[in-house]
């Protein structure tokens, strides 16, 4: 898990060790401003941290770890399936790594020993449904799709109906890369959410937020919008490695308030780890301070 998360914000480390060369048993509260506007956590949010550690120049581990904590109280455990398939929605806009996320959480499910099924209902774009096609054969997993153009709607409905018929354990369904101001894709969402609830009771039984970790802080109000609109239950964060904005989860988290259930850190079909708070909590705080202080 380490290894991973490690993998995951090597930037930031990197950027955190530019300004901390050398690990401290107490960090002076300027330096750690500065980690902190350099980690990409937002500045009311640096100094709402602030206001809960103890008024003193020098900050211990053990203090700054209770403090940031407390932004990671939300459920990150994968919701029950109660209902077989499971269905969830994916949404996100173009460029996040929707699709690639979509594998990876569909290879992430088969390699629990469970059965999955995917829709290609981002039908906006030929190269989505020919990307998507192209991941289920490389995980040989199952998929459900149209010609482009097609009503996404449908596609959904004909995925959870055909998943209901082969007893299949999860649905992904893809969705159009959409930015959260243009009306017509916003009510094409709502949409689909209406029709899966008509193909499967209470369908879809979580809705995905795909955000790009390298856009960090900026993503919060992308994200405000599609939980407006929709409903959100969770979120992911992809290229998390190829950014020095790693502590934008916590702008995120506390935004929001909503669970982060996945962190992309790489390409590859393995690079999705479910979100550890403690890990990455811990990951950082060992950049920072030495190993024998709490």
């Amino acid at each position: 898990m380490f290894s991973f998360i490690t993998k995951g914000l090597g930037k930031t480390l990197g950027a955190i060790k530019e300004i901390l060369p050398q690990k401290v048993d107490k960090i002076d509260k300027a330096l750690l401003e500065e980690i902190l506007i350099e980690s990409d956590i937002p500045y009311e949010l640096i100094e709402e941290i602030f206001y809960y550690l103890p008024p003193s120049d020098k900050i211990a581990k053990s203090d700054l770890q209770r403090v940031l904590k407390a932004y990671f109280v939300y459920d990150t455990s994968t919701k029950s399936a109660q209902t077989k398939p499971f269905v969830e929605l994916v949404i996100g806009v173009n460029g996040a790594g929707k699709t690639t996320t979509i594998a990876k959480l569909a290879y992430t499910y088969k390699k629990e020993g469970k059965s999955v099924l995917l829709g290609a209902a981002d039908t906006f774009r030929a190269a989505a449904i020919e990307q998507l096609k192209s991941w289920a054969e490389k995980i040989d997993v199952g998929i459900v799709f149209t010609a482009q153009g097609h009503d996404p709607s449908a596609v959904a409905y004909d995925t959870i109906n055909s998943a209901v018929a082969k007893k299949i354990d999860h649905v992904i369904i893809d969705t159009a890369g959409r930015l959260h101001n243009q009306t017509n894709l916003a009510n094409e969402l709502k949409k689909v959410v209406r029709i899966c609830d008509k193909a499967l009771t209470q369908a879809p039984h979580r809705k995905i937020l795909i955000l790009d970790g390298t856009q960090g802080s900026s993503s919060i109000n992308q994200a405000k919008a599609f939980h407006e609109m929709i409903g959100i239950d969770g979120i992911i964060i992809t290229k998390l490695d190829g950014t020095a904005k790693g502590g934008s989860l916590f702008g995120i988290a506390k935004a929001l308030e909503l669970p982060i259930l996945y962190i992309g850190v790489g390409e590859g079909r393995d690079d999705l780890i479910a979100f550890d708070a403690d890990a990455y909590i811990e990951t950082i705080l060992d950049a920072i301070f030495v190993s024998t202080n709490g």
